[in-house]
């Protein structure tokens, strides 16, 4: 089986959907951006947002009881079960063009995991599979899931999740015969076992450090209005002071830098060039989109840490202090990714996601209806050229405008007030190069 057409459209719409030219739209974002560096140099001069994850509004007792209940923690615990073991049937099922697994993996869950932490938090942690079967098992066992045979060192950070994540993003744009079963099995075989022997070793915490999905469901999940604060209580919250409350680790870097340049290789490997030079270089596929994912998530990686690291040294921030400006910055790359992965996928979501939720009713291709839904006709009203084109540019110069935004707080508390606007201007020249990459690469088919 080969990938269906819908499922390796991330988007609709183009360069003729546009109401302006991609020249004009790309000068213009750019402007945009300087436009605003302008206002925030002069308007916003002391850090406003919450660092420390301190504030925001209490939510009502009883929906904080409800949230915090056993009953309602195990009952998203068993969804999550339920749901895996529902999958497990799809990689049992025919490896046909109607079988939903690939769907459910890679739009569903991958896709579907960004509305759902943008508007509920963190919310794969809550139904991870593989974390309840180790507290499951650590039950049994009478012994504190948190705790494994030896303590992992701090300095590990996420890192062993920005591999895991590139490792998906991997399988999802590279792999060979990637939507079929037994290349997903596979993967999905190895995923388990890491995450799984993880855990066993080193604790419930190796989810936290190690899972791709709720590394990218917590980074997303800062910008939810609801969260927690610093003391655990349940509050609403400006997302702002969420994204900003997102505190630098090992690995955080690495980790956003993997998901904002693998978004950034999609658009490059469905332009017209991309696909010529592929097919006529003579190397297998899988190579060279190996080698091209790893160039591009490089230049994201070198392009941000060189103006990092000249914002450090314009802003006057100490040797011991620039070497933690990385870190400290790397909230203000989410929002950007968000932006990418919502103009790359939500055609796919909407399109495709519809048609996997119509063929989950049936997953071993009997002509059952287990579901109600195996009737569903995919509903193009949300899905129209000038729409989509219309989305991709508001979401795309939104995140960076976004980022410009609280990288310039975090600037404001991290550099001298005297240099920290001047300190900014690697930053800036960031933001403008990565959104005019972006743009120029989203519609370069």
């Amino acid at each position: 089986m080969t990938a269906t057409p819908t499922l390796l459209a991330h988007g609709v719409g183009g360069r003729q959907d546009l109401p302006i030219t991609l020249p004009q739209l790309v000068v213009a974002a750019a402007l945009t951006l300087v436009v605003t560096f302008l206002a925030l140099g002069l308007l916003w001069r002391e850090p406003r947002l919450d660092r420390d994850a301190t504030g925001g509004r209490p939510v009502p007792r009883w929906l904080a009881g409800l949230v915090d209940a056993p009953a309602v923690r195990w009952a998203l615990r068993g969804l999550g079960l339920l749901a895996a073991a529902w999958f497990g049937l799809g990689l049992a099922g025919p490896d046909t063009a109607d079988n939903p697994t690939a769907g459910a993996l890679y739009v569903l869950l991958w896709v579907g995991l960004v509305p759902a932490s943008l508007l509920l938090g963190p919310v794969w942690r809550a139904v991870n599979p593989l974390r309840t079967l180790h507290l499951l098992a650590a039950l049994a066992a009478r012994r504190d899931p948190e705790r494994g045979v030896r303590d992992l060192p701090v300095g590990v950070g996420i890192w062993p999740a920005a591999g895991t994540l590139f490792g998906f993003v991997w399988l999802e744009l590279v792999a060979p015969d990637r939507a079929t079963l037994p290349v997903i099995t596979a993967w999905l075989a190895g995923y388990a076992v890491v995450l799984l022997v993880g855990a066993a070793l080193f604790g419930s915490g190796w989810f936290d450090r190690a899972d791709p999905f709720e590394a990218y469901s917590t980074l997303i999940g800062q910008v939810a209005p609801i969260g927690r604060a610093a003391d655990g209580v349940l509050v609403w919250r400006n997302p702002l002071d969420g994204m900003a409350g997102l505190r630098p680790r090992p690995g955080l870097v690495a980790v956003v830098v993997v998901l904002l340049g693998s978004t950034m290789y999609d658009s490059l490997s469905n332009a017209p060039g991309w696909l010529r030079f592929t097919q006529e270089n003579g190397l297998p596929p899988a190579v060279t989109g190996s080698a091209g994912l790893t160039l591009v998530v490089a230049a994201v990686a070198i392009a941000y840490l060189a103006a990092t690291g000249a914002a450090a040294r314009i802003g006057g921030a100490g040797p011991v202090q620039a070497r933690d400006v990385p870190g400290e910055i790397a909230h203000s790359i989410v929002p950007i990714a968000v932006g990418y992965v919502v103009a790359h996928y939500y055609s796919l979501l909407i399109l495709e996601g519809q048609r996997t939720v119509a063929l989950l009713s049936d997953p071993f291709g009997t002509g059952a209806n287990w579901l109600g839904t195996a009737g569903w006709q995919p509903h193009t009203g949300l899905v129209t050229p000038s729409g989509v084109a219309t989305l991709q540019i508001t979401v795309i110069i939104l995140g960076h405008l976004i980022g410009t935004l609280l990288a310039h707080d975090r600037a404001l508390y991290l550099f001298p007030r005297a240099r920290a606007v001047a300190g900014q201007l690697p930053l800036l020249a960031l933001m403008v190069a990565y959104t005019v990459a972006g743009l120029l690469l989203l519609y370069a088919g």
